[in-house]
């Protein structure tokens, strides 16, 4: 049993929440700080809450493992082993978990007798390349960005040629048809509609600096307009993020310094709001807990969480 540690120092306000705008200060809380629920992964990504359980689960992709950390016992335990180097997690209308899979190159849907349906793994006839992160629309369309990730070493899966270009792709709720939306991003990454569904902003993560782009939501909801930056990342490292019911970007943030490695928070404008400092990188986070007012932060080799003064988004 890896045993767990915790921040320091214990202090409220906690230091390690800081404001840049004033907006900030309504969207946190002073007597909540970091908390660290666990160490022990090797490299944490795709949290997502299960109410109806009350857990976390959240993939450790090298260790090919995804992990369930309990909130009523605050126990740490597999989940799925081996997980196809899960990486990105969220859940359907339906409550079903699905899963971008590095390993078998594929998205897939976890039932509730625990078998496991293939949502996609091809388009056109080719394999994708390594499915990353994924949201759930409304209407049931299952969205996803394939860089190549996956395949680029042994580490998240296995060495591979690519077959298709690094897209976003849509999986139709009603037909499954898979249709590719997007082929601007240069390796897309993490991605979340605004609350209303009217925007789709996707991380840009192999352009220099990286970027947070935004596009708009056709009329039809099946494709994409209006393609610009939001979001200048400059020497940040965005991964993968949520947004809150007022809109702002949560943002996971690294990497390698103080200043940098947490969670950066923007407002619907892209304006820095706020940072939440951890001791590691964090790649991606959700919110959770009773009221979707908590939120968890797969960090590097931790999981972490904090109480905020807002809640996540239905189905973020």
């Amino acid at each position: 049993m890896t045993e767990l540690s915790h921040l320091n120092p214990r202090r409220y306000p906690d230091p390690s929440i800081r404001s840049f705008d004033p907006r900030f200060d309504a969207l946190r809380l002073a007597s909540a700080s970091v908390e660290c629920l666990y160490q022990g992964a090797r490299w944490s990504e795709g949290p997502v809450w299960f109410g109806d359980g009350r857990y976390v689960l959240w993939s450790d992709i090298p260790n090919n493992r995804i992990l369930r950390w309990d909130e009523e016992t605050g126990a740490v335990t597999p989940f799925r082993r081996p997980s196809g180097n899960a990486n990105g997690n969220t859940r359907d209308r339906e409550g079903r978990l699905v899963t971008c899979e590095h390993l078998t190159r594929r998205v897939t849907r976890t039932e509730y007798d625990g078998s496991i349906t293939v949502i996609a793994d091809r388009y056109q006839g080719k394999r994708f390349n390594s499915p990353n992160d994924l949201v759930v629309k409304s209407d049931g369309s299952i969205w996803f960005t394939d860089p190549s990730f996956g395949i680029d070493s042994f580490y998240e899966g296995e060495k591979q040629e690519p077959e298709l270009p690094q897209n976003v792709y849509r999986v139709d709720g009603q037909t499954g048809e898979v249709t590719m939306v997007c082929d601007e991003v240069i390796g897309p990454n993490g991605l979340a509609f605004s609350p209303d569904e009217s925007v789709l902003y996707i991380v840009e993560s192999r352009s220099k600096p990286r970027t947070i782009r935004a596009f708009d939501v056709a009329g039809d909801g099946r494709s994409l307009t209006n393609n610009r930056v939001l979001i200048d990342a400059q020497q940040g490292t965005p991964d993968g993020f949520r947004v809150d019911i007022h809109g702002n970007l949560w943002c996971g943030w690294g990497m390698g310094t103080d200043e940098l490695d947490g969670v950066r928070v923007f407002s619907p404008g892209g304006e820095a709001l706020g940072h939440i400092a951890l001791p590691e990188r964090c790649a991606n986070v959700c919110f959770g807990g009773r009221h979707r007012n908590r939120l968890f932060m797969a960090a590097s080799h931790g999981l972490y969480s904090l109480y905020v003064n807002t809640q996540g988004v239905c189905g973020g």
